[in-house]
């Protein structure tokens, strides 16, 4: 047990979560238990404090989700006042002494990356691993990183514990993105042209059909074809028009029509067979997908 400003937190793992050991509330929704490798995601409400000095060891994207605030700040020994909207970001690099101070309640969704996993993407992507990201304290607007906090918070709701592909996806989505705005690089993006081999695209489908009830991650997949995940995640939609991720929920989904039409399973045992958290993550996709629920369509089928 950990005290932190007037309450205790118990730490699963401290290197992911040195942030939340800080401030007085738990997080409302956290990614800890989604087996998430490549990035974290953390939702806060936080009523006034002072934070005290600390050094994280992941970098962090943290996002206003609330209501207007006035935010003092000390990163590096740099002291920045910021009047902090709705949808404002801020970038604190990894290893940077850090102090802060707000005086109403706050709400703000954190992003947490690891500087290893951003010196791999930057090898694999721009052709080199020596970048460092540039702190940003004033207020940032970037379209894109808002909607990848609220993709990542909408995937934990639904998907829970089976999110892995598409976080491990944003993730590298996200790092492309900062590397290439909001650090020293100066490279561009080392293009990978033309696309899958009919021998290749078959690998692929028949990994993701025989793995359906795993939580497949985007490095998996880009091994199969020696690419790096970004790359792969490209080419995958850029030859299907869908992302990896999507691409396993219509697998699933259809799975889970022929295990209905077969009626030898429960609803509830067909979603643990083909992947889902539950039989409510099942009905939601299915719905989405087909139309129907899976309790709808299979009587259908048995009427037919």
């Amino acid at each position: 047990m950990i005290e932190a400003i007037g309450i205790k937190i118990t730490v699963s793992d401290p290197a992911k979560n040195n942030l939340l050991l800080i401030l007085p509330h738990s997080p409302i929704l956290t990614s800890d238990g989604a087996n998430w490798k490549n990035i974290h995601f953390a939702h806060f409400r936080q009523p006034p404090c002072d934070v005290p000095e600390h050094v994280s060891s992941q970098h962090i994207i943290c996002m206003n989700v609330g209501k207007p605030v006035w935010l003092e700040q000390a990163v590096d020994g740099r002291h920045e006042t910021a009047y902090s909207l709705p949808g404002d970001l801020a970038i604190y690099p990894a290893h940077l002494s850090q102090q802060f101070h707000w005086d109403k309640e706050v709400e703000f969704f954190n992003l947490y990356l690891e500087p290893s996993f951003l010196a791999q993407v930057g090898y694999d992507v721009f052709g080199g691993d020596r970048f460092e990201l540039i702190p940003q304290l004033t207020s940032l607007c970037d379209p894109l990183v808002q909607q990848i906090g609220f993709a990542l918070k909408t995937s934990l709701e639904i998907d829970g514990k089976n999110s892995n592909l598409y976080a491990d996806s944003m993730a590298h989505a996200l790092v492309v993105h900062l590397l290439s705005r909001y650090s020293t690089n100066s490279r561009q993006i080392e293009i990978i042209t033309g696309g899958f081999t009919q021998q290749q695209w078959k690998q692929i489908v028949d990994f993701i059909n025989a793995n359906l009830d795993r939580n497949i991650s985007l490095t998996e997949l880009a091994e199969i074809v020696r690419l790096s995940p970004y790359h792969f995640a490209h080419l995958f939609k850029k030859s299907t028009g869908i992302s990896p991720h999507q691409y396993l929920i219509h697998c699933r989904i259809e799975r889970a029509k022929q295990l209905l039409v077969l009626g030898n399973l429960s609803i509830v045992e067909v979603a643990q067979a083909v992947g889902f958290a539950s039989q409510g993550h099942l009905n939601l996709h299915f719905k989405r997908l087909v139309g129907v629920t899976p309790k709808i369509f299979r009587s259908d089928r048995k009427n037919v």
